[in-house]
């Protein structure tokens, strides 16, 4: 029985009876219904008993990449007949995978979402037509490759590695020089989407280099204690030599990566909101559970007060980025509003994972709940895609007209 067809009857039973609690699941057809139930019948049975483990070795689980592959969930056939996968559909997926685990959800979005949108939004019509069905069936794997050692908030003014037209080629070529660092699956991608300042306009331009290629060396970050699972690497760029044809021709300023960014924040808001229902529903379980005083600890007020608040903060989460999908299914994408549900999902999810935490008491400090691994990798995604002051930042100037950047 292969993962792809053993869930082929209706799903007659809702997926998140608990954490859905204003069942924004009616938004997706039976057909997205049934390929995130196929997702998560693999997450329960394949991936949560490994969870645990391989976080506290601060290793991926690298035997779970092919059969979440296999599970065809970026554009799945069956519901890809009329054109691309609906943003509602695409929004569950993240949320499905968050809620199980935010390394497996930041892992499938680093291809799903972020370097298929360099992809979508970057390349030429040309390379997408040769790039995007490999990147679909991963037969390409890439990364987004844009933080450096020296500048993340400040990139669009900081970004300091180099391109620059090969001087001992035929002028068909480029060379990068330079760093880049917090790359999530860069160990294992075939190419690193790469943004370089252009020596001779001052412009950024993005070029997609072989992991491989002479003068790239990746050094895996250690020490982390968030998002263990996710291998983030160190890359350094020492005279790696690209081809134009590599060059993502749509990219020539840093606006072009603005808008990259304002695409991605969304996918960002949502991981959030699936961390807090991941964390959510664990706690619930354990004050179901867990007996205090002779009485089920869930029977006690101040618990029920702040499963309630914990609630609260989910439902208004997943409200956001409903909306947000809906807006962006129309076509409507400015910055202010994914930066909004990036910023207010992830305040939300801090006090969610918290919460949780008190819940389970010192039992919330070990991975045998789950709720320790959603309290310490919440701290890792509240600050990735943008962190709370720059997305704030961002909805101020719009909302006043006046940019607060530092200068």
């Amino acid at each position: 029985m292969s993962l792809g067809t053993h869930v082929e009857t209706a799903v007659t039973e809702r997926l998140y009876d608990v954490s859905d609690y204003y069942d924004a699941e009616s938004l997706l057809t039976e057909d997205e219904r049934r390929v995130l139930s196929r997702l998560r019948d693999f997450l329960d049975r394949e991936a949560k008993p490994l969870l645990a483990d391989y976080w506290e070795r601060g290793e991926f689980p690298a035997r779970l990449a092919q059969p979440l592959i296999d599970l065809d969930l970026m554009e799945p056939a069956e519901l890809t007949v009329h054109g691309p996968a609906r943003g509602i559909y695409q929004g569950f997926r993240i949320f499905e995978l968050a809620r199980t685990d935010a390394s497996l959800a930041t892992w499938y979005t680093a291809q799903a979402g972020l370097f298929r949108t360099a992809i979508r939004v970057g390349a030429s019509e040309e390379q997408q037509r040769e790039w995007m069905p490999r990147i679909i069936d991963f037969s390409l794997k890439g990364v987004f490759s844009l933080t450096e050692p020296e500048s993340g908030s400040d990139i669009a003014g900081g970004l300091s590695t180099t391109a620059r037209r090969d001087p001992d080629g035929d002028g068909d070529a480029w060379v990068l020089d330079g760093a880049k660092r917090w790359i999530g699956g860069a160990s294992t991608a075939d190419v690193l989407a790469v943004f370089a300042r252009d020596v001779a306009d001052g412009q950024v331009k993005a070029f997609l280099v072989d992991r491989e290629a002479a003068g790239v060396t990746l050094e895996k970050i250690h020490g982390k204690t968030s998002l263990r699972m996710m291998q983030n690497a160190h890359i350094t760029l020492d005279g790696v030599r690209v081809p134009e044809s590599m060059r993502l021709h749509n990219v020539n300023s840093f606006k072009d990566v603005a808008a990259m960014l304002r695409a991605m924040r969304s996918d960002v808001a949502w991981i959030a909101t699936g961390i807090q229902a991941g964390a959510f529903e664990a706690a619930l379980r354990y004050v179901r559970e867990r007996q205090q005083f002779g009485r089920p600890l869930g029977s006690f007020q101040l618990v029920q007060e702040k499963l309630a608040r914990m609630l609260g903060n989910l439902t208004a989460s997943l409200s956001l980025v409903v909306r947000l999908t809906e807006q962006q299914a129309r076509g409507v994408y400015r910055d202010q509003d994914s930066a909004l549900a990036k910023m207010q999902s992830c305040v939300a999810m801090r006090e969610t994972v918290a919460m949780a935490r008190e819940l389970a008491g010192g039992n919330g400090i070990t991975l045998e709940s789950d709720v320790a691994r959603f309290h310490a990798d919440a701290e890792a995604v509240y600050s990735y895609e943008g962190t709370h002051e720059i997305n704030a930042l961002i909805v101020g100037r719009a909302l006043t007209g006046e940019s607060a950047f530092t200068r």
